[in-house]
This record gives C-alpha cells, sequence and structure tokens, in this order.
C-alpha cells in the first residue's frame, strides 16, 4: 500500500462529505488499495477491506487507538486504547473467496459475501434470502441443481458458519469489561467509521494550518502541504511568536 500524501487524502475527504457511511468506505478503501479496480473494490470479501482499511490507519495515524464505549448494563463511560496492529493481526483475511459445503447430498459453492452484497441485501425485506440469492455459486442436491430458495434452513445455518470460518475479519467485535459493575459490553468494531472521524479531524486541523501559514507568509495551498508535518508546525510555531 502507497503512502497517501496529504493533498490525496484531503481530496478523498472532501469527496466523501456529501457521501453516506457506505460511500465513504469506498472512498476509504481506494485510498488504501489503488492497486485494485475501484468497480472490484466492493465485491471483495468483508474481511479482506477491513484488514485494507486497519492497515491504511496504521500507515496514516500510527498503532493506537482510543476508543469510547458506554456500559450496556449501568451506562458508564468506558476509555481504553486498542492496539491496531494487534487487531489486524487478529483479522487473518480470508484466504479463498469461495467456501464449499457438504451436507446429507448436497453440495453447495458460496461466494464470501463483499460490502456491495451486504448493502443490496439490507435494502430488501428478506436480507438473508438476498444476500443467500447473491452469494450462492451453486447448489447440488443427489446430482440436480437446487434454487437458493429452496435451501433448508440447516443447509442455510452451516453456510453462515462456513461462511464466518472462513472470513472472520467480516465481524469484528468487542468485549469489554467495565471498570465499574464488572458487566461485559459487546460492540462492533467499525474500522470504516472509525478511520472516517479520524479523517475528518485530521482535515479540519491541516485546513486550519494551511488559512494561518497563508496568511502569514502568503503560501499557496500546494506549497503549505507540500511542506512535512514536521516543519509546519515549526512554522506555525514561528507565527505563534511574532
Amino acid at each position: 500500500m502507497a503512502i497517501t500524501g496529504a493533498a490525496e487524502l484531503l481530496a478523498a475527504w472532501e469527496a466523501g462529505l456529501g457521501e453516506p457511511p457506505v460511500g465513504r468506505g469506498l472512498l476509504l478503501h481506494r485510498t488504501a488499495r489503488p492497486d485494485v479496480d475501484t468497480g472490484r473494490l466492493p465485491q471483495l470479501p468483508v474481511g479482506e477491506r477491513e484488514a485494507d482499511l486497519f492497515a491504511l490507519r496504521r500507515a496514516l495515524f500510527g498503532e493506537r487507538m482510543q476508543v469510547r464505549l458506554v456500559c450496556a448494563a449501568c451506562g458508564q463511560d468506558m476509555e481504553f486504547d486498542l492496539d491496531a496492529g494487534e487487531l489486524a493481526r487478529s483479522l487473518n483475511g480470508p484466504g479463498e473467496s469461495v467456501v464449499r459445503v457438504r451436507l446429507d447430498g448436497w453440495d453447495v459453492e458460496f461466494r464470501l459475501p463483499g460490502v456491495a452484497d451486504l448493502t443490496a441485501a439490507a435494502r430488501t425485506a428478506d436480507p438473508r434470502t438476498a444476500l443467500l440469492t447473491r452469494c450462492l455459486v451453486s447448489a447440488v442436491h443427489d446430482g440436480a441443481a437446487v434454487p437458493a430458495g429452496e435451501l433448508p434452513a440447516p443447509l442455510q445455518r452451516r453456510i453462515a458458519e462456513a461462511v464466518e470460518a472462513a472470513d472472520p475479519g467480516a465481524d469484528l467485535a468487542l468485549n469489554v469489561a467495565c471498570p465499574e459493575c464488572g458487566q461485559a459490553s459487546r460492540a462492533e468494531m467499525d474500522i470504516a467509521s472509525y478511520l472516517w472521524t479520524e479523517l475528518d479531524s485530521w482535515a479540519r486541523d491541516v485546513l486550519l494550518d494551511v488559512h494561518l501559514l497563508a496568511t502569514a507568509y502568503g503560501w499557496s495551498e500546494p506549497e503549505i502541504l507540500a511542506l512535512s508535518p514536521t516543519r509546519r508546525r515549526y512554522y506555525l510555531e514561528l507565527c505563534a511568536d511574532v
């Protein structure tokens, strides 16, 4: 993954301001994986996307991630640190994009869902059936092909288990014990939302730096963004001393 410069990151942030969360997630994934065609990114397994976003987060903002959570039992605010490197290593992205399930005469091949599949399925009245239909590659029972809508419930559960085992990073959840009451709270780790919040804060800080330095020295935005963060900070300190 190439490290993106300040100007490119600001362009991605600006483009994402008017986008819904799904669109922002795609922009971040495109930033993380410039080597992959944009149209293919939403088709990649969700766990692969999560691993890519964790890698981008580490490259831009380092290993330490500060997380806030409200205890589901007592309502206490909790604040703790996570290690982005450890989380990324725990994802173990999928090796194959298709899983195979054999059960009681059934032979099924199922594609690991991508963000596009989850988004499309969520818009339907029956998301589970819609996802099954979108991602089913083939289903054969005793030598005869069977459509997605006719798969029995036990087989559907086995498919879900196989997908979860093959792509564990698709559903990253945290279990945190409350220091106040001791009860554990479960929360999903949405790296796309977390990273966007960080990028938004970073972008607004950088634009303020640009404003202050342009006012003080008359430099253009590209000239200011070409400075390293260390040199920018030094010039800002000089401005404050004047």
